[in-house]
């Protein structure tokens, strides 16, 4: 048994219980003596003995005194319980970098006498209901849903597997579903190396991690920059195309996905026997799986020779420039980009997807993957997260010098997340289940802002703080050379909570899920140099 004392910033409220876990019975009770009654929560045990000892260390130290106070709200809220503390001495704010935790505030209940014995309410449930992506921050109908009209089921009958790029050898989440969606130990996966610069050695690279997960993974000569390889000749030969077409999955890796489009369709456009056999591996049920540049080529618009993020949102988009013609597995309505957190690919994202009329945009960071299946349910899976961008409701001038758009609506899918391209359903993964934020006792204190939007992962950065804080806004900033000289064109990225706003966080971890986030983009003039010294 572990006893303790814990302050709950967020409540303001003193808590003081007992915390009983039982590792015969792979279970945690808390017992509050400010509001008497057992909380229980389920704890994923392994029946291996060397591990026993471990584990119960770690849920010791997962639930010690500092955090008790913590679990108590969250369990009792989760089950449903009343929640009575006393008051405790005021406390400093909480400043927007610590630990953010929050729960949702319970619903009335009839509270027990104090002599009563304390009974076991219902085990927290595994999964959380499901949430409606808003289609514009004002789409709301009177329920709480949003007036979405759903997106045409694709005939499709196969799997996807959208990898952001730089996939480690190691990421058993990743290498492992994309085996299994292929059918399992021997399956045969057809490996394209057509993007990459050097094919032989992405390939054989790429075809060691499929074999050491089971697959029966093969080559396929059909690369620009294969040597002694003709890959026009390849990619319409008719034997090759059987081999493809009888495999249970195909994979194509990263590099220029330019070189990939060139050597699967012909110069009129048309699909070559190769590119033919793919679409039927997927329409049989196999999967595609591809990264950085094979995630590129899963919608049917695709970056082609990108500029710099910023000089994009400066000087514009255009078609057959910047953006080509992708090979459309997701189908025609969804917009997809790659190293997205990384690189800060999604203010990229949001001209081209108005630039070709794409309404809803998947973007997926490195080491990640979206993996879709044949009702368009898309999980998230890997290391990372994705950005989910819905332009339904945007306003935006295509004839202005330089970029701006208004109720873009942003989320951040997290790892284990799920969302239905169809209905725009939206479900949390499991250790967020009972962890939906409550707006009103949120734990950040002061102004949410980032003086480099576009730098590593600094949006879902700002997206996270701005969700669990007692702020409306944040604000982040793109520029260019602080020390240039002059006058320079930037832009203002204002992040506004709305109503349909919904934030989660993990019980295991400081992981978020954040909805609806109204994004405007709008471009502001900055004097250089930014700063002089002293």
């Amino acid at each position: 048994m572990a006893a303790g004392r814990g302050e709950d910033p967020s409540a303001g409220a003193l808590l003081e219980g007992a915390l009983i876990f039982s590792k015969k019975g792979r279970t945690i009770a808390f017992y509050s003596t400010v509001a008497p009654g057992y909380t229980v929560e389920k704890i994923p045990m392994s029946s291996n003995d060397a591990n026993e000892q471990v584990e119960e260390e770690a849920i010791v130290k997962l639930y010690s005194p500092a955090g008790l106070a913590r679990l108590g709200l969250a369990l009792l809220a989760a089950c449903g319980l009343p929640i009575h503390a006393r008051e405790a001495p005021p406390t400093k704010p909480v400043p927007a970098t610590s630990g953010r935790t929050s729960t949702t505030p319970p619903p009335e209940s009839p509270s027990k006498s104090p002599g009563s014995p304390p009974s076991l309410p219902p085990q927290l449930p595994e999964t959380a209901a499901p949430v409606r992506i808003v289609a514009g921050a004002s789409a709301t109908l009177s329920g709480g849903g949003a007036a979405i009209a759903p997106s045409p089921v694709a005939a499709h009958q196969g799997s996807l597997v959208i990898i952001g790029g730089g996939l480690r050898g190691d990421n058993a989440d990743v290498w492992q579903r994309i085996v299994k969606l292929a059918g399992g130990k021997g399956s045969r996966i057809a490996v394209f190396p057509s993007a990459a610069g050097n094919p032989e050695r992405s390939a054989q690279t790429i075809i060691g991690y499929l074999r050491k997960w089971g697959a029966d993974a093969f080559l396929v000569p059909v690369a620009v920059r294969l040597t002694g390889s003709d890959y026009k000749k390849n990619a319409d030969d008719a034997v090759l195309a059987k081999k493809i077409r009888e495999s249970d999955g195909i994979y194509f890796a990263g590099g220029d996905q330019g070189r990939i489009t060139k050597a699967l369709l012909r110069e009129d456009g048309t699909q070559t026997a190769a590119l033919e056999a793919v679409w039927d591996v997927y329409r049989r049920g196999g999967v595609i799986a591809g990264t950085s540049a094979g995630a590129a080529i899963m919608s049917s618009t695709m970056f082609a020779n990108p500029k710099a993020v910023l000089s994009m949102l400066q000087t514009g988009i255009a078609d057959g420039r910047e953006l080509g013609p992708g090979l459309g597995f997701i189908g025609d309505d969804v917009f997809v980009d790659q190293h997205l957190l990384v690189r800060g690919r999604f203010a990229r994202m949001i001209p081209a997807m108005l630039a070709k009329g794409y309404q809803i945009g998947l973007g997926i960071d490195e080491d990640s993957a979206m993996v879709v299946n044949a009702q368009r349910e898309v999980e998230v899976i890997g290391y990372k997260g994705a950005l989910l961008i819905d332009l339904s409701r945007a306003e935006w001038d295509k004839d202005s010098p330089h970029f701006s758009v208004r109720n873009a609506v942003i989320s951040y899918l997290d790892r284990g997340d799920k969302f239905n391209i169809g209905t725009h359903m939206f479900l949390p993964s499991n250790d967020k289940a009972g962890g939906r934020i409550d707006p009103t006792r949120t734990l950040g204190r002061g102004e949410v802002f980032s003086n480099d939007v576009l730098g590593n992962s600094a949006v879902i950065d700002l997206m996270e703080r701005l969700i669990d804080s007692n702020q409306n806004e944040a604000i982040g900033i793109a520029s260019g050379n602080p020390r240039a000289s002059g006058t320079e064109v930037g832009f203002e990225f204002r992040f506004t909570k709305t109503p349909d706003s919904v934030g989660y966080v993990s019980s295991l971890a400081e992981a978020y899920s954040v909805l609806n986030i109204r994004l405007d983009i709008r471009p502001i003039e900055i004097t250089r140099p930014l700063y002089k010294y002293k």
